[in-house]
């Protein structure tokens, strides 16, 4: 019997395997963070979106008014729907509950996403690099749910289930992204003395 009792060491194939994965996620980041190839597109970007005529929106998006970033607090809406929809795709009878919470992920997205291009566009280079890869990966979680959704629709529920799980995968992914961007801004702005 193989069982971990918390608060003692974890057996060595755990740790290894752990501590493996764990390096090539920060090794994948540091490459993420150090790759110029993105920045002339990157630059426009966030010229283009600074220069949006936003007046009082731009604050609003950025969360002053809240005192910290409204993104993270409006990703809430799709991330909570799409795990929600997963636990009941195993419930009996929820498959009409599911695909609701799908759609209304997806319409979750549009403020979440306007929040967070509004918190990128002044982002110093390394994070914004890790953020655009963040919404490239948001963007392939869209697209599973909304291929999903189709399939639900359309009485496809086994394809569904399946877009659904892709989209899962990638919000994982994308999740991961983001929080190393706030993570790193956080650090940035307190570095330690």
């Amino acid at each position: 019997m193989n069982s971990h009792v918390p608060g003692t060491a974890k057996p060595a194939g755990q740790a290894s395997a752990l501590g493996a994965a764990s390096a090539g996620w920060l090794t994948a980041l540091d490459r993420i963070e150090r790759t110029t190839v993105a920045d002339p597109v990157i630059r426009v970007m966030q010229r283009g979106i600074r220069a949006l005529p936003l007046g009082g929106m731009r604050d609003l998006l950025r969360g002053r008014p809240l005192g910290h970033p409204l993104h993270p607090v409006l990703v809430q809406v799709p991330i909570g729907c799409w795990l929600s929809a997963a636990v009941l795709e195993v419930v009996p009878g929820a498959h009409r509950a599911a695909t609701t919470l799908t759609g209304v992920g997806l319409v979750g997205v549009a403020p979440a996403a306007m929040a967070g291009w509004a918190d990128w566009a002044d982002l110093p280079p390394e994070q914004a690099r890790v953020g655009l890869a963040h919404a490239v990966s948001n963007a392939a979680a869209v697209a599973c749910y909304a291929l999903s959704l189709t399939a639900r629709l359309r009485g496809r529920s086994a394809k569904g289930r399946l877009w659904s799980l892709g989209g899962l995968a990638a919000v994982a992914v994308t999740g991961a992204l983001g929080g190393h961007v706030a993570y790193r801004q956080a650090v940035g702005a307190h570095p330690a003395s």
